[in-house]
């Protein structure tokens, strides 16, 4: 989640990008706010380190969706290096708000989880043996 050289939210192109919502606290909660921002802003090897920092982040999600969102194109931002972030969107590129897929995603997934009895949201794990 670096802040430094996001552009004040642009993409590529220089055009601003509307966000899903307006609401940047998740800025204030991750795991990297109190690292040097060129760290997240490395190449080659460690990008690795820099990704480090985004593992266990509660909004590791948050991050990723609004580098997506906004096609921000460099650093670490919510555990992608800029080459797996292109190479994301150039497998999905019909996403129109990667906040609104990762969140609807995070969402299934919580209640797939909460709902298992052995908390994995399988098939598998609510048959009877018998």
């Amino acid at each position: 989640m670096p802040l430094k050289r996001a552009g004040g939210g642009r993409g590529r192109n220089g055009e601003g990008r509307r966000r899903v919502t307006t609401d940047d606290d998740w800025k204030d909660r991750a795991a990297c706010r109190t690292t040097d921002p060129e760290a997240m802003f490395i190449e080659g090897a460690g990008q690795n380190r820099s990704k480090a920092f985004c593992t266990g982040c509660p909004v590791r999600t948050e991050c990723l969706a609004y580098a997506l969102d906004e096609r921000i194109e460099f650093g670490v931002w919510g555990g992608m290096t800029e080459r797996e972030r292109r190479a994301l969107l150039r497998r999905r590129p019909t996403v129109a708000s990667w906040a609104r897929l990762l969140e609807a995603a995070r969402l299934e997934y919580s209640q797939r989880t909460r709902h298992s009895p052995q908390g994995r949201g399988t098939a598998e794990s609510g048959r009877q043996a018998g």
